[in-house]
């Protein structure tokens, strides 16, 4: 692997006495001991923090996701012998550093924090939980004074999941602004996913080390016809596309065992809309596994479950490749992260999205949590609205102190706001909401 993506932007890294660590086991160290990535266990992944015990937040999610991606590449070393040496590093520390990381950037409330925070930020830049992430790590965690978690340039690579400024995948709409917060539609102002303008600096260190041809394939877009969808962007590295299997995985599967085990859904909609479909799909393995799979992840054995589990998310797994992006006929990428990418073959993919689809019907869309999305989406708004209003007031001292730089060097001083209101959790942005409008608030409740 080449040192230049082992740099750090910060090219001063304390030297501790006998730390034999590799760069990328000083990344995932970083990101476990981050208070951004403490707060994720307060941070709703499907049902709120507040809702029970057992259910997964951001955090145990985002432990899962560790896992299964240190599974892919463990995979990948194996079917793959004379890639492993040039494209994956000696421990998995690496991609276990980009699982870990890659839900940082979430704001409270899950969807409806992230369209809330895009609604209040429309004239400034827009807001996306991507985006933010790389933010967090780059340049607002307290590792350094002005690099955030000072990571390696490869780790920051990886979390790039979509590497354009959002401005180019704006889809240009005529949306007129809402007159009050509760009219507010989510299908409207669901924000493009991408980074923000006011990182251009970050962008442009972790991609200088690319060719200029390379750089500008990297970034391309892929327009969209539909004038109600933002355009996306087309490619993302290796390492990126080994996280997103990982995170499509967690999310699809494990997910799904919290909905069963709740009861959210049943058994009817899932041998009808899960399946039947898994059945049609041509694969022997599938078909016979499929026979049995509501029965165990339905049985009150628990064992069964996990079985069950287990057995699917070995089966995706283990059918991932890697594939060479420079065989389609308009790429020719030279560096090796991007000319490759992990995938699912076709039909196993097809797989994935059933699950995908199940979850995103029966569970992120239910009434219920969809109103605990439309509340957390009002919480959000109304404590942007207040903060802006008086931001050297409200705000705790270091936030404040950051907005009044950004006014004095004309800088974003909106992002100061969505940064401190980003990084809340779903209890704290409740408490502070509280603290703010209600007359009976906790008077001990402390800013940070």
């Amino acid at each position: 692997m080449s040192d230049i993506w082992l740099e750090r932007r910060l090219k001063k890294v304390s030297k501790r006495q006998l730390d034999h660590r590799d760069p990328f086991q000083r990344d995932r160290a970083r990101v476990l001991h981050s208070a951004s990535f403490r707060r994720l266990q307060s941070k709703t992944q499907v049902m709120g923090s507040r809702q029970g015990d057992f259910f997964r937040t951001r955090l145990t999610h985002s432990l899962e996701a560790a896992q299964i991606g240190s599974g892919i590449t463990a995979q990948l070393r194996c079917k793959y012998p004379e890639l492993s040496a040039a494209l994956f590093p000696a421990t998995d520390s690496l991609i276990e550093t980009i699982c870990l990381a890659h839900d940082i950037g979430h704001p409270p409330f899950g969807h409806g924090g992230e369209v809330a925070l895009h609604y209040m930020m429309r004239e400034h830049g827009g807001f996306e939980g991507n985006g933010q992430t790389l933010r967090i790590v780059a340049r607002l965690e307290t590792f350094s004074e002005h690099y955030g978690m000072n990571l390696s340039r490869r780790t920051l690579l990886g979390l790039m999941k979509y590497p354009v400024q959002i401005e180019q995948l704006n889809q240009a709409r005529d949306l007129t602004p809402v007159t009050n917060f509760r009219q507010l539609k989510a299908h409207d102002w669901h924000p493009p996913k991408g980074l923000y303008s006011d990182d251009n600096d970050i962008i442009d260190w972790v991609l200088s080390p690319l060719s200029n041809d390379d750089r500008l394939l990297f970034q391309q877009v892929k327009q969209q016809s539909e004038p109600t969808k933002h355009h996306k962007t087309r490619f993302k590295s290796l390492d990126c596309s080994i996280m997103e299997l990982a995170d499509d995985i967690a999310y699809g599967i494990h997910d799904l065992e919290d909905a069963i085990v709740t009861n959210i859904v049943n058994q009817t909609d899932f041998k009808e809309h899960v399946i039947a479909r898994l059945q049609q799909i041509d694969d022997a393995w599938l078909f016979d596994y499929s026979k049995t799979l509501t029965d165990k992840l339905f049985s009150e054995q628990h064992h069964k479950q996990k079985d069950a589990i287990g057995g699917l998310v070995n089966y995706l797994i283990t059918a991932i490749t890697i594939v060479d992006l420079n065989e389609q006929d308009d790429v020719n990428f030279s560096e090796p992260l991007l000319r490759y990418n992990a995938a699912l073959p076709k039909n196993i993919a097809q797989v994935l999205q059933i699950f995908k689809d199940f979850v995103l019907t029966f569970v992120i869309k239910q009434t219920n949590i969809q109103r605990l999305e439309y509340r957390g989406q009002q919480i959000v708004m109304e404590l942007f609205e207040a903060l802006s209003s008086d931001p050297i007031r409200l705000m705790p001292n270091n936030s404040a102190k950051r907005w009044q730089e950004a006014k004095t060097n004309n800088q974003n001083a909106h992002r100061v706001i969505a940064d401190y209101i980003a990084g809340m959790t779903d209890d704290y942005a409740t408490r502070l909401y509280q603290s703010l409008f209600s007359a009976n608030a906790d008077s001990s409740f402390q800013l940070y």
